[in-house]
């Protein structure tokens, strides 16, 4: 009971002080973070587990795809929901369901059950991520949307890097049902910390947000239609990077999976923690030159990965071409920041994560296919070409569009709510 009462005092003293994104975006951020370990963590052990099943390479790749199908399916429908409902319901819930379905790998005796549970978990997350950006958007001071946004997707790619880490841990050291079991915990705890003390928007501040609007209505927006292409581009890049790495780095460098993963980690790690800085490079910028100019930097080091033929260089070219994308990725969501005060905060970003499942789900496709036709060292040049495509079509979309950046006066969360 004493516990109790102090976790009812601490999430009074949060309310009380308004809601201040200096001080709820740690609990943002955690719930981030779960989500994405818990992700991160299942990606090693998923194939292994599938093959102690005698599951096959087909039904593997139906496992593993419909996770992002089930995700990119109700992120659209739960950002615009969020945005007349709020955000914390959708959060807690989202970390509660993925807590649950982490423990449907246990259970689950056959393909069918396993591709159910991925089903099911992809809709989970689909209530975590974009719901929570869409939140720290609501509340970034304007001028100040690049490294709210940083920060957030730091702890993105934080949780993202570690988890195949502490995955691969549990894959070749420990029992593995026990890697479900903590990726369950994880984010049930976090799930009770979220519940007792994220406060929700009151109606009033929602109210002086933009109301959803149609998706017909945002496609409209040449700066929609030039995020959404950056973003499956740039996704589609990333997926056939991260898909076909491993494979590469066998055939032409002889390393094995835990170099690989070494190599991955890595570079997401360096993204994320890069992002805390290029974050702040984008309130101070032009945030469709620093698109432009992260984006040109990621492709010329994703077209150059097939001369690299041992770890060392592998590695310092995932680096460089991962702190492209931590320059472009803050610019592109900041500018979509801006799009969600115009049409809803979580319909924006919404949009933008599901552009991001689809170049996910496309870019392994994609890059299969050059595989089996040309070779796996022909995937890096065309995730560069795709890049170099998301370029062209966000500069043609947004060519009329200018980063707004209007009065504060008015604005109900522009205070200067920096961390420093």
């Amino acid at each position: 009971m004493c516990f109790l009462g102090l976790l009812g005092l601490g999430l009074n003293a949060i309310i009380c002080c308004g809601l201040s994104l200096k001080k709820i975006f740690p609990l943002v951020a955690l719930s981030m973070v779960a989500s994405m370990l818990g992700a991160g963590i299942i990606s090693p052990l998923l194939p292994i587990y599938a093959e102690t099943m005698g599951i096959g390479g087909l039904w593997l790749g139906v496992i593993f795809v419909s996770f992002v199908v089930s995700r990119a399916i109700v992120m659209p429908i739960v950002g615009k929901l969020s945005d007349r409902n709020g955000r914390k319901i959708f959060i807690s819930l989202g970390l509660l369901a993925f807590a649950l379905t982490s423990l449907g790998y246990v259970w689950a005796a056959g393909p069918g059950e396993l591709t159910l549970v991925r089903l099911l978990q992809g809709a989970s997350a689909a209530l975590i991520a974009p719901i929570a950006q869409a939140y720290v958007g609501d509340l970034s001071p304007r001028g100040e949307e690049g490294k709210w946004m940083g920060y957030f997707n730091a702890a993105f790619f934080v949780g993202f890097g570690l988890g195949p880490l502490i995955g691969g841990v549990f894959a070749e050291h420990v029992e593995m049902n026990l890697g479900f079991y903590v990726m369950a915990g994880i984010n049930f705890v976090v799930f009770i910390v979220v519940l007792l003390f994220l406060p929700e928007q009151r109606a009033k501040d929602r109210a002086d947000l933009a109301p959803s609007t149609s998706y017909r209505k945002m496609f409209g927006s040449g700066m929609i239609r030039g995020l959404a292409s950056y973003r499956l581009t740039y996704a589609l890049a990333r997926g056939a990077f991260a898909t076909f790495l491993p494979v590469f780095a066998a055939i032409y460098a002889g390393l094995g999976t835990a170099s690989t993963g070494i190599i991955l980690a890595v570079a997401f790690l360096v993204m994320g923690l890069s992002e805390i800085y290029s974050g702040g490079l984008a309130d101070r910028f032009n945030r469709r030159a620093l698109v432009v100019i992260g984006s040109v930097i990621e492709l010329v080091f994703l077209a150059l990965i097939p001369l690299m033929h041992s770890f060392w260089p592998l590695m310092v070219i995932s680096i460089a071409s991962a702190i492209g994308g931590a320059f472009s990725m803050p610019a592109a969501s900041a500018l979509t920041v801006e799009e969600g005060r115009r049409f809803g905060m979580g319909s924006a970003i919404g949009l933008f994560v599901l552009a991001m499942s689809v170049g996910m789900i496309l870019g392994p496709m994609l890059g299969g296919l050059l595989e089996e036709t040309v070779g796996v060292s022909s995937v890096f040049p065309m995730a560069a070409g795709m890049i170099v495509l998301g370029i062209i079509l966000f500069l043609q979309f947004t060519r009329q569009s200018q980063s707004r950046k209007p009065s504060l006066e008015g604005y109900p969360f522009a205070g200067n709510d920096s961390p420093d």
